[in-house]
């Protein structure tokens, strides 16, 4: 009998330690795994949106006007009526360029899909240009998560030096007009920092106007 209890005795102090370790380290792969593939997602969401930007200046290279600034071409996308329909915005003259590479129309990262929306808003009382990001192909009135504001604050870190949804290219939305398929008015956000409150993002890309 006392042989066999013996041979029964339970794990020592130093093997817990040992499985404790493990298991920690375990854990450790798991979360920072986690952060690699969140970060390879904004990654990939920026180039998404620069692709955009790309195409905008190959077009106007190409055509000596933006796309969407197709009936009076004064150099802002979108504002009159002949610039906002299926067929002459800007998402629309890009998807139709006939580009080697042109950029897709809608990126999806898990469970979020985005689409972008070109036209002009007003930003510190001047006309710019934009490329809108919302979660809808033809509306932006979805606020984004927590999760997703990951991207956001990733791209406006890349643009312009610092995650501020109030200042430089990048400006978050908490509402948009889009008519025909371009953006025709923004309200910009009067959140000092990226919230959930945020519809989308525009990003001016041009100079002002």
């Amino acid at each position: 009998m006392r042989g066999k209890k013996s041979q029964e005795r339970g794990f020592t102090l130093v093997e817990l330690a040992i499985v404790l370790v493990i298991i920690g380290i375990i854990i450790g792969a798991v979360m920072k795994g986690q952060d690699l593939l969140q970060n390879a997602r904004a990654k990939k969401f920026d180039n998404y949106v620069k692709s955009w930007e790309i195409a905008e200046w190959t077009y106007f290279d190409r055509k000596g006007r933006f796309a969407g600034d197709i009936t009076n071409k004064n150099g802002v996308i979108g504002d009159v009526a002949g610039e906002q329909t299926v067929t002459t915005n800007a998402v629309y003259e890009i998807t139709n360029a006939n580009f080697v590479n042109p950029p897709a129309s809608s990126i999806t990262m898990g469970s979020y899909t985005y689409y972008p929306i070109i036209g002009n808003g007003t930003a510190s009382s001047v006309i710019r240009n934009g490329i809108l990001i919302c979660k809808a192909a033809a509306a932006c009135t979805s606020t984004f998560t927590s999760d997703e504001l990951v991207f956001l604050e990733s791209y406006d870190t890349a643009i312009d030096g610092t995650a501020d949804p109030l200042a430089g290219n990048v400006r978050g939305i908490t509402a948009a007009t889009i008519t025909g398929g371009a953006v025709t008015a923004i309200t910009e956000t009067a959140a000092t920092t990226w919230d959930t409150t945020a519809t989308g993002f525009t990003y001016y890309f041009d100079k002002p106007r």
